[in-house]
């Protein structure tokens, strides 16, 4: 096998693992607050809501140690001991318990830095200036093909369902707990880093790291990237991406976790209510497996740059949020165990509303895709530190999200999305230009 075939084998394996795992945890977080509502007239009194807020809470704070572990465990085991994390998140829904799920969600926090960190790190290693593109979105269409299949469970499952039973519940946990372990063994598959290096990069990360075998060189290792992280945070590319990173935060937390739960309050829908949860997130899992596919394959080709891709995401969403404003009843985020009978300025139609779901997925994959390749390209040498403040700046933006979500009507949340979003675009279009610019003179961007 050829050393190019061997770093596509690595996206391959990659993007596998984490479509196995994200089939899980994403499902997990599409009905989590719906069967959460389900659960508080027991002895359980947790809120999916403030799950996530720690969740990510964590996850954002600890991006300032993950590169460190990263360089001391290594990407594949720090991908495999997160997956374990995960798995464990998903498997206290089989028989939960209020303390249990907000402690799980604590280190769960911590194992999501880790992977992202890592995540990044592999990704980076097997590519070049020339694949990144393409790798970025045969990566993301993998990873986000995990939509499909626990929410298409869902659909079927919950079918004509008002109250989800004990039974239904540990049904669905118990299988999605299996799929995630799945996808964490199959990291092993992953070629070692060393395998598959550049030599550029083999000689950076040689005089980074030094000699693996002994304590003291792998707390250098540490201490660098820690270094590396903080150098980055403040450079005038990471501050202006970090407002395009700070939109996809927002928008992740909407259509991971408020919009199903909005979907599935709205009683206008009758008894299609909990089952069009499952259907949303199909749909945004279509959107975003045709985004990232469409994105990965043109890249190539596409000489106009990553912009117009950003442009296309940021129209996409703005239509999305216009028609869900006017689709779905303001309350419904917040509505009761009961649901709402609102409705906003139409009859609610289920149509547009999967309509919308399809939107988020695929304005979603725009922005991610394009930021996964500017970051890979612009930081081929920094790929840990540069990967881990992209994480923690999204997660800290989705950890702000999801505590509001739990106050905030929808036009609201809305509202906040579209400010945002708007700078975010703007903000990204200045680093595309400035980095276009470099290309075109031959200069070494990485050294600015």
């Amino acid at each position: 096998m050829s050393p190019e075939s061997k770093k596509l084998f690595n996206i391959l394996i990659l993007g596998v693992s984490f479509m196995f795992i994200f089939t899980a945890f994403q499902t997990c977080g599409n009905i989590a607050q719906t069967v959460i509502t389900n659960l508080n007239n027991t002895e359980f009194h947790g809120s999916g809501y403030t799950s996530m807020s720690i969740i990510y809470g964590v996850f954002s704070a600890s991006n300032l140690i993950s590169p460190s572990v990263v360089a001391i465990v290594g990407p594949q085991l720090s991908m495999v001991i997160s997956g374990v994390f995960y798995s464990l998140y998903i498997a206290v829904f089989i028989q939960p318990s209020t303390w249990a799920f907000y402690t799980v969600s604590v280190f769960i926090g911590i194992a999501a830095a880790v992977l992202w960190t890592a995540q990044g790190n592999c990704l980076t290693v097997n590519s070049d200036e020339n694949s990144i593109g393409r790798n970025s979105g045969i990566f993301w269409a993998l990873l986000q093909s995990s939509l499909f299949f626990g929410n298409l469970y869902i659909y079927f499952a919950w079918q004509g369902k008002t109250h989800i039973s004990e039974s239904d519940r540990r049904t669905v946990f118990i299988a999605l707990t299996v799929i995630s372990l799945v996808g964490t063994v199959l990291f092993f598959l992953i070629r070692k880093e060393e395998d598959t290096k550049t030599p550029e990069v083999e000689d950076y990360t040689n005089e980074l790291q030094g000699d693996s075998s002994s304590f003291q060189s792998k707390m250098a290792r540490a201490v660098a990237a820690f270094k590396k992280s903080i150098k980055l945070s403040f450079t005038k590319e990471i501050l202006l991406l970090s407002v395009t990173t700070a939109y996809t935060g927002l928008e992740l937390t909407f259509f991971t976790g408020v919009y199903g739960t909005s979907i599935g309050a709205v009683n206008r829908f009758g008894n299609e209510g909990k089952s069009l949860i499952g259907l949303s997130g199909i749909f945004i899992g279509v959107g975003e497996v045709l985004g990232g596919g469409i994105f990965g394959l043109v890249s190539k080709k596409n000489h106009f740059g990553r912009n117009p891709v950003v442009m296309l995401g940021i129209i996409v969403h703005f239509i999305a949020f216009y028609l869900i404003f006017f689709n779905i009843p303001n309350d419904a985020p917040i509505a009761p165990m009961e649901g709402t009978d609102y409705i906003a300025y139409m009859i609610p139609s289920k149509e547009v509303a999967i309509l919308c779901s399809f939107l988020l997925g695929l304005g979603d994959s725009c922005f991610n895709t394009q930021l996964l390749s500017i970051l890979g390209f612009l930081y081929s040498e920094d790929s840990a530190p540069a990967f881990a403040i992209f994480k923690f700046v999204q997660s800290i933006c989705a950890a702000v999200a999801y505590f509001y979500s739990n106050y905030f009507l929808l036009q609201w949340q809305l509202l906040i999305m579209v400010v945002v979003g708007f700078f975010g675009t703007v903000t990204f279009f200045v680093v595309e230009w400035e980095a276009a610019a470099f290309v075109a003179r031959g200069s070494d961007y990485s050294s600015i």
